[in-house]
């Protein structure tokens, strides 16, 4: 079982995990929450076929397979539901340590579409993440193009978006690298891009909900974000307008 290339993509953005750390399993309850009658509790073999996981639990609080925990989806190839944790050895801003990476994906039906928002508000308060987003795929894969760098990824952003810079260029890890559909922003986050403004943000805080840590998600657009769609476009340009600190941009 792999990613839906047409599903809804989720990435979340934390501090790297430490001894016998509570996160995943957090995580894993509480996407399971999030997404009425979800249950993930099963993985894949190396020929992808699924494996049922009986004491998921346990298993989860105990592997740390790269220094993360291992991959779990639901029973259903039509819908799946995948999730997954690693920590990557690059740091998010200039000289930072490690950090944890959360990828999920989720089906783009309309149970899917309407879980995205708890689910996304789910990993990154269970993972205590700094920021991440949850956006359909094609435009995921749209938006990782407007990091650029003239040595190492030279090029142009897509449809007029803005160049945004690798993490060494970025000044603290509360920084997002990018914009999404769904934004997780933690309070350090919000503080970090200056959201909100209440005299200039009154568009997104009408889509916008508190977290229970103090953090925000907030989305760019009613429905998911199609850069085909003019509208859709204008909105993720004048997100990253309002935001210039995301992704480098800017530094006061």
């Amino acid at each position: 079982m792999e990613f839906s290339p047409n599903g809804i993509i989720v990435s979340v953005y934390a501090p790297a995990l430490v001894g016998d750390d509570g996160r995943p399993l957090a995580i894993v309850h509480g996407v399971e929450r999030a997404f009425p009658g979800l249950l993930l509790r099963w993985t894949t073999s190396e020929k992808d076929d699924l494996i049922a996981v009986p004491h998921r639990d346990a298993w989860v609080a105990s592997d740390r397979t790269d220094g993360g925990f291992p991959f779990l989806c639901n029973d259903d190839d039509a819908h799946p539901v995948t999730i997954f944790g690693l920590e990557n050895p690059n740091g998010l801003s200039a000289e930072g340590p490690p950090h944890f990476e959360v990828h999920a994906s989720l089906p783009a039906h309309a149970a899917g579409l309407a879980a995205a928002a708890d689910v996304l508000a789910a990993v990154g308060e269970g993972a205590r993440a700094y920021w991440g987003h949850a956006t359909p795929s094609n435009a995921t894969v749209e938006i990782s193009r407007q990091t650029t760098d003239p040595v190492r990824k030279p090029g142009v952003p897509p449809r007029g978006l803005p160049a945004l810079r690798f993490p060494d260029y970025i000044r603290a890890p509360e920084i997002p690298h990018n914009l999404g559909w769904l934004n997780y922003w933690s309070a350090a986050a919000a503080r970090a891009i200056g959201f909100p403004d209440p005299a200039r943000d009154a568009e997104l805080l009408s889509r916008a909900r508190r977290t229970p840590s103090g953090g925000w998600v907030v989305q760019l657009t009613d429905a998911p974000l199609d850069l085909d769609t003019p509208a859709h476009l204008d909105a993720l340009k004048r997100a990253y307008e309002r935001f210039p600190e995301i992704g480098g941009r800017f530094t006061p």
